[in-house]
């Protein structure tokens, strides 16, 4: 089960992928981490696919990492009397806090905030951006708007306000008894939606209180003002790419990818880019040109996931989009100009112990030829320092808890192992070198690089780098 290359693949579940023999077979094709989609199913289902993936991730020996995605607050106008109409451009169009059924001049938005937050010259977005408004007149329970693109508009369609920092939580009613339940569960990662400033990050690790990993996506233009605050107080960072091509300029969504990627890397975060990334692949078995080199323009940009959502969920071809995935990642990892890349956009390491040691450690494994760097980590911290150095090597990641061993699975090069505790440095270099040998990362002769922090169960302590040769006996 070790991977050939470094950047990791996250698959949402649902009906095209959740029998255990499937899901069991994307694992081996290349997923290492599962989404589960709290914006469709019952939460027994969730409960399903989540009990098959422990199943499965028990018979391979290897963790596999549960990220839930809470659905985020939701803006929607309400219905129409017929159902459906036709707006022209040029035409006036009001919105109220009136349930009453709409039609060609008028149609219920019933979100008090919105009225509280728009002002004149803001610009609405309705169903996926296909029809733009622009607000002439508001107060706290209407809008008078100009229609600048016109078409068709139906019941219940999704409302997008780019230009405007709405006063709501990300966190509904719906999300915090979905969030309850995921924790019971036991994910690993919970993803939150509709993240607009570090406040929205703040509530979420309360309620969390280290429960699971936060992964915010951005997908809102005001989350861009507040990037490097939400960064810091985030644990992995979500490029959403569908809500954001929606609120921001398609020309801008490229510059906003690599501008969000570059600040994870300058502090040591994960980050996934997301949405559409194999999207033809719902329905056929091959991709784009385009698609092939959207993937690989992630991994060049140093993303350490993609993520695949209706390809994996409801496509005809889940196995297949993620084989073609994770060929097209193994592919750029061996191209001399990722390594360029990658050398070239290194961030400088801090000025603190753990990054000497990882700086150290990554330099050592090149000049030496080690197998391997090896951290040993019970936080994950020590494994994610040693990520944000992109050593040419993989980076092998021993931790005693469990659930350590499942946040890692989203690390860049990092392959977790779940293993048991060292007392003293002598057991745990015995240990990395009884478990490089068993997953086959090194054999008797070779080196290793290993670092760790003493005293051991220190979170962030790394202050020790070792190098071991492999002798028979391990």
């Amino acid at each position: 089960m070790r991977r050939q290359r470094k950047a990791k693949i996250i698959a949402t579940l649902g009906p095209a992928s959740s029998h255990p023999d499937t899901l069991e077979t994307i694992v081996r094709a290349g997923v290492d981490v599962f989404r589960l989609n709290f914006s469709h199913g019952e939460h027994a289902e969730h409960q399903a696919r989540f009990e098959t993936i422990r199943e499965v991730e028990a018979k391979l020996g290897r963790p596999i990492g549960v990220l839930m995605d809470l659905q985020g607050p939701k803006i929607r106008c309400g219905t129409f009397a017929d159902e459906k109409i036709e707006l022209e451009a040029g035409a006036k169009f009001h919105f109220d806090m009136d349930k009453t059924p709409g039609d060609t001049n008028r149609v219920s938005l019933p979100h008090p905030e919105v009225f509280a937050a728009l002002k004149p010259g803001a610009n609405l977005l309705l169903d996926d951006g296909k029809l733009r408004m622009r607000v002439d007149k508001c107060d706290a329970k209407s809008a008078e708007c100009t229609v600048i693109t016109g078409g068709p508009l139906s019941n219940r369609k999704g409302v997008n306000l780019p230009d405007v920092m709405l006063p709501m939580s990300p966190l509904t009613d719906k999300d915090r008894v979905d969030l309850d339940y995921g924790l019971e569960m036991g994910v690993d990662f919970v993803a939150l939606s509709f993240v607009q400033r570090p406040e929205d990050v703040a509530e979420a690790r309360k309620i969390i209180n280290g429960r699971a990993a936060i992964v915010s996506k951005l997908e809102k233009p005001q989350a861009i003002e507040h990037l490097d605050e939400i960064v810091a107080l985030s644990d992995i960072i979500m490029v959403a790419r569908g809500d954001l091509g929606v609120e921001c300029p398609p020309e801008d969504v490229p510059i906003l990818q690599k501008r969000i990627i570059r600040a994870c890397r300058e502090a040591g975060k994960p980050v996934i880019v997301a949405t559409q990334m194999l999207d033809s692949m719902v329905t056929n078995p091959a991709p784009t040109r385009a698609e092939a080199s959207d993937v690989a323009t992630a991994i060049y940009d140093g993303a350490d996931a993609v993520m695949l959502s209706a390809e994996s969920a409801v496509g005809k071809y889940p196995i297949e989009t993620v084989s073609i995935m994770d060929r097209i990642m193994v592919r750029v990892e061996q191209d001399d100009l990722y390594y360029r890349m990658r050398d070239a956009n290194r961030p400088d390491p801090e000025h603190n112990s753990p990054d000497a040691i990882s700086a150290a450690a990554r330099q050592v494994a090149g000049t030496i030829g080690a197998k391997a760097v090896v951290t040993y980590t019970t936080s994950g911290s020590t494994s994610l320092r040693a990520a944000r150095e992109r050593p040419e090597v993989p980076i092998l990641g021993l931790t005693p808890k469990i659930q350590t061993a499942r946040r890692m699975t989203l690390c860049w090069g990092v392959h977790a192992v779940f293993t048991r505790d060292a007392t003293n440095f002598a057991e745990m270099v015995g240990i990395a070198c009884e478990v490089a040998k068993r997953e086959e990362f090194a054999a008797t002769g070779d080196s290793l690089v290993i670092t760790a922090g003493v005293p051991f169960g220190t979170p962030g302590a790394t202050n020790i780098l070792r190098i071991a040769w492999l002798t028979a006996k391990d």
